[in-house]
């Protein structure tokens, strides 16, 4: 019984709590923004692409394919990512910051 009490302290000494539920949010808003991105921008940008297939969008050079639609998918997901994340620790850590002497 004292290892669980010791557990359990230390869960609420190191926030393990908050964390868990950080994780869990965060992998929930990723799929938010996941689906954001290829059912709501992605089919804007789909037209400006040749052959209007944006995950199959390749370049080819020689022997090599390069699947940069999908590519260009993923890097607009991580921008909308960072800067969801950015807008929220720059919103908590407002109320942190230390008046500069």
């Amino acid at each position: 019984m004292k290892v669980m009490n010791e557990f359990m302290e230390f869960l609420q000494e190191y926030k393990v709590y908050g964390l868990a539920i950080a994780f869990i949010i965060g992998a929930a808003a990723s799929a938010l923004v996941k689906s954001l991105v290829d059912n709501i921008i992605m089919p804007i940008i789909t037209p400006m692409i040749p052959g209007g297939a944006w995950r199959e969008a390749t370049l080819v050079l020689g022997p090599v394919y390069l699947k940069w639609g999908a590519f260009l998918g993923e890097l607009i997901n991580f921008v909308v990512v960072a800067f969801v994340v950015f807008m929220m620790a720059k919103t908590i850590l407002k109320e942190k910051k230390v008046a500069k002497k």
